[in-house]
This record gives structure tokens, sequence and C-alpha cells, in this order.
């Protein structure tokens, strides 16, 4: 079991620790450091691998949440962890299969000197869901960890 929950837990944190670097770290220096139109080039191509990383630790945690919810006390909180991390990993794949992609087809709309305005929008539009989504994946993310923490606590 402890290892399990070694497992469980490494697999959560790598998700939010990723996430967390990513959003802190790299890409405000990608984007200070490079032209916008190279610093976007960049950037997709680091959110495939990104998203991958969500996809098999975010499952990798979700199946190990709901073993413990079936096997190990207190159940309510390994629900409530199980619960969060489908959600997030719901939004996850919706953020990388389906927004990104679309954010791709249009992404070079911020590279042209004068881009179409409805581009522009639809861009703009891409990018907010995009970054809404992964928001709620970090703050579901928070979630399953406390709820974990809790449950792992003596009395949960």
């Amino acid at each position: 079991m402890v290892i399990a929950i070694f497992v469980y837990m490494l697999a959560l944190v790598c998700w939010l620790g990723g996430m967390i670097f990513f959003t802190a770290i790299i890409a405000p220096v990608v984007f200070t450091l490079l032209p916008i139109s190279e610093a976007g080039k960049l950037v997709a191509g680091v959110f495939p691998r990104y998203y991958v990383l969500g996809y098999v630790a975010g499952l990798i945690a979700f199946v190990l949440a709901i073993y413990f919810a079936v096997e190990r006390p207190p159940r309510l909180w390994w629900g409530l962890s199980a619960l969060a991390l489908t959600v997030a990993l719901g939004f996850s794949i919706y953020a990388g299969m389906i927004v990104r992609p679309q954010v791709d087809a249009v992404r070079t709309v911020v590279e042209d000197q004068n881009p179409d305005p409805a581009r522009r929008a639809e861009f703009d539009r891409l990018h907010r869901l995009s970054v809404m989504l992964n928001v709620g994946v970090m703050v579901l993310n928070l979630s399953a960890l406390f709820t974990s923490v809790k449950a792992l606590t003596p009395n949960g």
C-alpha cells in the first residue's frame, strides 16, 4: 500500500508541478526573451508533451484514487480525490485534444503585422479558454492533493 500511495502522490505532484513550472517559469521567460512568433512556436512545440504528462500522470492518479476509495478508509476523502481527478483529467483532455489544435490552427494570426480582427478574436477566445481550463486543472489537482492528505491523516 505504501508503494501505491507513493506512486499516486508522485503522479499528482508531477502533474501539478509540471503545470506550475510551465505557467510560472517557462512561459514568462520564453515570451520575454523571444519574439512573439518564435515564442509561440516554442510553446506550441512544448504543449504536446505538457499534455501527455497530464494524461499519463492524471490517469495513474485517477486509477489509484479509485482503488483507494474502494480499498482504504476513509472512502469519502478518496472518493472526493477521484472526483476532482476525473474532472481535471476531462478538462486536460479537452484542452489538449480539442482546444490546442484549434489554437494551433489560428496561432499564426498573432504573428502577422496586420492580423485579421476576426481571426485575432478567435485566437484570443481560444487562448482564454485554454488558460481557464488549465487553471481549473490546477485547482482540481490542489483539491485532490488536499483531500488525499486529509485521507492519510489520522481521523481523516
